[in-house]
């Protein structure tokens, strides 16, 4: 486990000066049902990984077991390539100093002295080593058998060139909260170089590409869009969105849904898979 330490007033960044707004054009305004639960749990599984990282391989193949074993579940996988061991001599490709800073703010949610890798962090409530398979699991079953706080949609993903647009509703409880939406590349395999993971070649699954946030006020529903990588290839790449409480780091609510694979408009994706 490699390990790094921060320095909570140094790094004190706010959740909307860290993630580039995504969406924009607030049209109208929803009635929201009171606070209570409305819909069945769900985990949100962070990962917190490097290809500079010599401890970081064995987590990436849990999250990948836990990925396939969790295809018809409310399971949603992300992982964040942080850029701080990017200095051991590997500049990972897929690392950001955006993923490395959120970290940094579950560090002072979750109240830890320190950041690290390969870390898990499950809902934004709970955290532990990466590659503590029986940690994960019990996190995964607590997870889902909790009610969920809010219910987010996301519908309507329709490609035009380089941007994707998307439709989003969310009810539910939504004080402090924002909607994040991160564009993620399903799978990828790097030839590691040099580094302390020189020679290998690492797999990758659920990878963060982009992660945009809206601050969500009196309107839970609107159109917004999102940049596309080039040469983007829908097939390879999904949309995960998430409501989280910007106070506590607790993730209320998450969707899923994937890309037409012509471009077109797509249907409404059931996050939740009833």
């Amino acid at each position: 486990m490699r390990s790094i330490k921060i320095f909570i007033v140094i790094a004190c960044f706010s959740v909307a000066g860290v993630l580039t707004p995504a969406f924009i054009n607030v049209r109208h305004l929803k009635t929201v049902s009171a606070d209570a639960p409305v819909n069945k749990g769900f985990a949100v599984i962070e990962l917190f990984t490097s290809e500079g990282c010599s401890s970081c391989p064995p987590a990436d193949a849990l999250v990948a077991r836990i990925q396939k074993e969790s295809s018809n579940k409310p399971v949603y996988i992300l992982a964040f390539h942080v850029d701080y061991w990017n200095r051991l001599g590997w500049k990972d490709v897929f690392s950001s100093s955006e993923y490395s800073a959120r970290q940094n703010q579950y560090a002072r949610w979750l109240k830890l002295s320190s950041v690290y890798t390969p870390q898990l962090v499950v809902n934004g409530l709970t955290e532990f080593v990466g590659s503590e398979e029986g940690n994960l699991r019990d996190a995964i079953r607590t997870s889902l058998q909790k009610p969920a706080k809010a219910e987010l949609t996301l519908s309507g993903i329709k490609v035009e060139s380089d941007r994707a647009r998307a439709h989003y509703h969310i009810e539910g409880a939504t004080t402090n909260a924002v909607l994040l939406v991160a564009l993620i590349e399903k799978n990828a395999t790097t030839k590691v170089r040099r580094g302390e993971n020189g020679g290998r070649t690492l797999s990758h699954v659920q990878i963060v590409n982009q992660l945009k946030s809206l601050p969500l006020k009196n309107d839970n529903e609107d159109t917004g869009n999102i940049a596309l990588p080039h040469g983007f290839d829908p097939q390879k790449y999904e949309l995960i969105g998430l409501v989280q409480n910007t106070a506590s780091g607790e993730i209320i609510g998450a969707a899923k849904a994937e890309f037409p694979p012509t471009g077109g408009l797509m249907q409404r994706n059931d996050q939740f898979f009833k």
